[in-house]
């Protein structure tokens, strides 16, 4: 079983500061590994005209979606996209945003067919109302998920 993971509409490489938010350069974006925060898959810059990712994953008897990029907390499972970039006056990259990606969000009749198809496939802009990377909770309609067939990734 594969979940995909298919973004478009990035923010750019340079978000400028406001209101909470305190600038950063040099954004990239990547699947965050279960458990292992400092562990990124396949970064891709803010200005790409896409990312995409391909995770493996299984159902366990109960029908739950687990593997190495699926994290499960309270709240539900889910993958993070986590933004890296540098801030000002800082001369490295680091975290500095994430979205969580509900896995909760999928209709269960899509599920069921991903199941069959093998592959779940998640499509979303990565860019927020204000122009910033997109962080926090993502659930319909702002992430579409649909029943795919695996792909050769």
């Amino acid at each position: 079983m594969q979940l995909r993971i298919e973004g478009h509409t990035l923010p750019g490489r340079h978000c400028a500061p406001g209101p909470g938010f305190h600038g950063v350069s040099g954004i990239e974006v990547a699947v965050q590994r279960k458990d292992r925060p400092a562990e990124l898959l396949d970064p891709h810059p803010g200005d790409a005209p896409t990312a995409a990712w391909t995770l493996p994953c299984t159902f366990t008897a109960d029908g739950e979606l687990r593997g190495p990029y699926v994290h499960n907390r309270l709240g539900g499972r889910f993958v993070y996209l986590s933004w890296t970039g540098r801030p000002p006056q800082e001369e490295a990259s680091r975290m500095f945003r994430r979205a969580k990606l509900m896995l909760a969000g999928v209709p269960a009749q899509v599920l069921t067919e991903a199941r069959r198809r093998g592959a779940l496939v998640g499509r979303l802009a990565l860019t927020d109302a204000k122009g910033h990377p997109l962080c926090g909770r993502v659930v319909p309609p702002a992430i579409v998920w649909s029943a795919g067939e695996p792909s050769d990734a």
